[in-house]
């Protein structure tokens, strides 16, 4: 198994940033692609951003490219998002997800493991 463990959520104006970590511990030689997925209260959960297990690939939502940045460090088993000129419409719960592929995986379905979430809330 792989737990994940999200952290850096919180309050912020408009305008401001936020940078999210998400650190796995457990089987973490099986963790290869991760990403972050955020989920609005009435919406459905949506993808962030991913990564591939060696990073040189990315992907982004139309909605926060080039305000936000995935990255990852392998040696510690930890993925971040940094998030800039963070807007209300990014308030969310936002969760890391890890799977096995190595490759960029886009969708929910494609991840075998989750993080509990953490809270990002933009104030306008």
């Amino acid at each position: 198994q792989v737990q994940l463990v999200e952290s850096g959520g919180g309050l912020v104006q408009a305008g401001g940033s936020l940078r999210l970590s998400c650190a796995a511990s457990g089987r973490t030689f099986s963790v290869g692609a991760m990403g972050w997925f955020r989920q609005a209260p009435g919406k459905e959960r949506e993808i962030v951003s991913a990564i591939s297990w060696s990073g040189r690939t990315t992907s982004y939502a139309d909605s926060v490219k080039g305000r936000f940045t995935i990255s990852r460090d392998n040696a510690k088993n930890t993925v971040y998002l940094q998030m800039n000129s963070l807007k209300p419409e990014d308030t969310a719960v936002y969760y890391c997800a890890a799977d096995s592929a190595i490759d960029v995986v886009t969708t929910p379905l494609g991840y075998a493991y989750w993080g509990q979430g953490t809270q990002v809330t933009v104030s306008s």
